[in-house]
């Protein structure tokens, strides 16, 4: 590769990296004039919305909690995109799995030392979402079911079911018996708490305040997120991990390679000799297992027993595509965009407080940033198939390459 190609390969490749970051300034761009409109300074709707988020401790700390399940999530939506299918039910998945850990955390938790309890309840959310995501699986590879129709149904039914559960057999017996029959499970044993960060800094022996290490501003609030009393907890580490093992997964084995194959060509694979219908069910199915540890990861890290299945999911389903998409379907590139999604949906509340402008004004400027980060993919590939032309193609000023040696006949001819 000669050296203006590789300058022009490396180019377009942090072009393409960043227009993700552009299309969100383009949204907050129109969305100022929104708010204008509205009679809102939007500098100072934006500070407070980007203070919210990442001006102070309680802020960061909220935003990477929020994050989580976005990072949960989007690794699943990922890891079915590439595979050749469209996960919209996520949120499904999500329920159940928190509903399957809820479950065994009331019912056995008890039994179990903390550690083992905490992993066979993230285990038990990642089954149920794995069968949950299996199904509408199964269904397209065996009878061409649009999976996204299928999935979408399904996390209706995972919503109904919910519900039914909540107010019938998974009901906190102290709702019955003081006749309140708010639906919600009882608590878990606190022995299946994940361990806060607060705990972990008090585990490694950290200093317990910043000053303690000559730190001021705003180093000084980073450093209290590790160590101070926050609702940050571990399954953010656990999030970042599972990233970096899915990243394994899709790239350094042989069952990410035929996921990623399928998920490009799927005719080329079959003649390749891959199994195209087990691959496609296998993308979904741990899609769906991802999905549902990010619901067993709410129950264990943050609620401690089973809310209203709307209340937990808080439409993480939907907003981990988005995550999954400004990531570029990467592991890796998911970690930044779940923080950053996270800091908007924690942001906007605070931009709602501060500004006292309606919830909906809110929820329009969120949906813009979603609508223009999902449209940059359509540009990224109209550049790429304009470098394949201009690579297959000779181009202005070519020089010829050498004239093949004539074959036998031509050359009697």
């Amino acid at each position: 590769m000669s050296r203006f190609r590789r300058k022009r390969f490396v180019s377009d490749r942090l072009w393409d990296a960043l227009l993700p970051v552009v299309a969100v300034i383009a949204a907050l761009v129109v969305g100022a004039g929104i708010l204008l409109l509205q009679g809102a300074n939007p500098l100072e709707a934006y500070r407070a919305m980007f203070g919210g988020a990442f001006g102070n401790k309680n802020g960061l700390a909220d935003t990477l909690v929020k994050s989580v399940p976005l990072m949960l999530v989007g690794l699943g939506i990922a890891i079915a995109f590439r595979g050749g299918v469209i996960n919209i039910g996520a949120e499904g998945q999500l329920i159940v799995g928190a509903l399957l850990t809820t479950y065994f955390g009331v019912q056995f938790g008890a039994h179990f030392p903390g550690a083992i309890a905490i992993l066979l309840g993230l285990l038990a959310g990642m089954l149920m979402g794995a069968i949950w995501g299996a199904i509408p699986g199964v269904l397209k590879a065996q009878l061409g079911v649009n999976e996204i129709l299928s999935t979408i149904m399904m996390n209706q039914i995972a919503i109904q079911v919910g519900f039914y559960l909540l107010r019938g057999p998974m009901i906190d017996p102290a709702e019955l018996a003081a006749g309140t029959n708010i639906p919600h499970s009882a608590r878990l044993p606190k022995s299946m708490d994940m361990p806060r960060f607060t705990d972990l800094a008090k585990m490694l022996g950290l200093p317990g305040k910043a000053q303690d290490l000559g730190l001021h501003g705003y180093a000084a609030d980073v450093y209290g997120v590790l160590v101070e009393p926050t609702r940050l907890h571990s399954g953010f580490i656990l999030a970042v991990i599972v990233s970096i093992l899915v990243y394994i997964l899709l790239w350094r084995t042989t069952i990410g390679y035929r996921i990623r194959a399928v998920g490009l060509n799927p005719h080329a694979s079959r003649y390749a000799g891959m199994n195209v219908k087990s691959t496609m069910v296998l993308s979904m199915t741990l899609s769906g297992a991802f999905a549902g540890l990010a619901g067993a990861v709410e129950i264990l890290g943050l609620h401690h027993r089973m809310f209203e299945p709307t209340s937990v999911s808080a439409g993480f389903g939907f907003s981990g595509i988005v995550a999954a998409l400004f990531g570029k379907l990467h592991p890796l590139g998911i970690i930044p965009s779940s923080i950053l999604f996270g800091g908007l949906l924690v942001g906007g509340d605070k931009m709602q407080r501060a500004m006292q402008i309606p919830q909906v004004l809110t929820v329009a400027i969120l949906g813009l940033v979603v609508l223009f980060v999902v449209s940059t993919d359509y540009f990224v590939r109209k550049r790429q198939n304009r470098r394949v032309s201009v690579e297959e193609s000779p181009g202005e000023g070519a020089v010829p390459g050498p004239t093949p040696p004539l074959s036998p006949p031509e050359a009697n001819a």
